[in-house]
């Protein structure tokens, strides 16, 4: 802790500094070059809005940088379509959206093999594992909301904090299943024989693997113990009930071929697969003991654009980024704070999937690892 406040007593007085270099550059009239070095040498190490000038520098310098670069962000997912093109409209500063069907292991890679490079990733969106496994390569930021951000869902130094959420839901095609299950136990009935899939295998997809760890929660197990999801997927694959789909495209819930998918709530939407508007699609959050996750946010520590990425942070993190991720139908994590507040789009709440039981106990990167392992030596296709 004394070694941590001393590096920050530095950058800040770094930041100091930096920020007499921005005043004098902007104030003499220097060469957009010179200020937008003066500006990222001011944002690089800055832990806040506040350490580095306060937020209308903030805004001043990420302008002068002209450009942010994302990674891994489909348009459709917790609706990152809006969140990219509000930003782009509020701030004039341009969006370089990278490879929006990465995975949280590619954005890593693409922080170490990309630094240096003006097309490296500012910011990455990363699951929870990849987020505490990789903070070598964040820059630790606060946004300006920090306070809203529950304790347990941000590291306390500010390398990563949780961004939105959602839970393991169950998708039903009506015009197949016309009664929707509620429950996991319902998911053995055999009017569902043949219906039941995943969004992907086990081994391979965390919203798979994190379906089996919620029918654990519910069969006895917990988030030490997976191995009861296995065998309850086992058995409904022994009754005929387990469809093996890879239920990973619209178009195949649109043939018929998956009538029930397990996947995250806000995935699981129908706008989320790009389902047309004809389609009789309902989500479920069922009943027992909720599985829910985050991902979170981070800043690269090699941001080119070191006050665009921390800008984009604060927008994310205000009441209008998390409301666009609510209308998304994903969870933001401020959410509490937001109903609190008043703050919240009371139309986008409304339409969230029930969840009578809110998850407290997140499982740790040991869990995580141990129930990858489990799956890895006993799941079979």
């Amino acid at each position: 802790m004394r070694t941590r406040g001393l590096a920050a007593a530095s950058a800040l007085t770094a930041a100091a500094l930096a920020a007499g270099a921005t005043s004098f550059a902007l104030a003499t009239g220097a060469s957009a070059a010179t200020r937008a070095h003066a500006a990222a040498a001011n944002w690089s190490g800055a832990t806040s809005a506040a350490a580095g000038g306060g937020m209308s520098a903030l805004v001043a310098a990420a302008k002068a940088e002209k450009t942010l670069n994302v990674i891994a962000l489909p348009s459709n997912w917790a609706n990152y379509g809006k969140e990219i093109s509000t930003f782009q409209q509020k701030y004039g500063i341009h969006v370089n959206s990278e490879a929006p069907s990465d995975s949280s292991a590619q954005e890593i890679q693409a922080i170490k093999t990309s630094r240096g490079r003006s097309s490296a990733p500012d910011v990455v969106d990363v699951g929870q594992s990849y987020a505490v496994a990789s903070t070598a390569y964040f820059a630790p930021y606060e946004v300006a909301t920090w306070a809203d951000i529950p304790a347990a869902q941000k590291a306390p130094n500010g390398d990563w904090f949780n961004d939105y959420g959602g839970y393991i839901s169950f998708g039903c095609n009506l015009k197949i299943v016309h009664t929707c299950p509620t429950s996991w136990a319902a998911l053995a009935d055999p009017q569902y024989k043949g219906d039941v899939a995943l969004n992907g295998s086990p081994v391979s997809a965390n919203a798979a693997l994190s379906a089996v760890w919620a029918a654990a929660l519910n069969n006895g197990g917990s988030l030490s113990n997976i191995m009861p999801g296995v065998a309850f997927f086992k058995k409904l694959q022994s009754n005929g009930n387990f469809n093996s789909t890879d239920c990973n495209a619209a178009s195949l819930l649109e043939a018929g071929q998956c009538p029930i998918v397990i996947n995250w709530d806000y995935l699981n939407v129908a706008g989320a697969w790009g389902l047309p508007s004809t389609t009789q699609w309902k989500v479920v959050d069922p009943t027992g003991a909720p599985f829910a996750a985050f991902y979170d946010q981070a800043v690269s520590k090699y941001a080119p654009h070191p006050a665009a990425a921390r800008l984009w942070e604060e927008f994310l993190y205000s009441a209008q980024g998390q409301n666009i991720w609510l209308q998304g139908e994903a969870r933001p994590v401020e959410l509490a704070a937001m109903v609190k507040a008043g703050t919240e789009d009371k139309a986008a709440y409304a339409k969230l999937p029930v969840v009578k039981t809110p998850m407290k106990a997140f499982p740790t990167t040991a869990q995580a690892t141990a129930a990858g392992q489990a799956i890895a030596s006993n799941w079979t296709s």
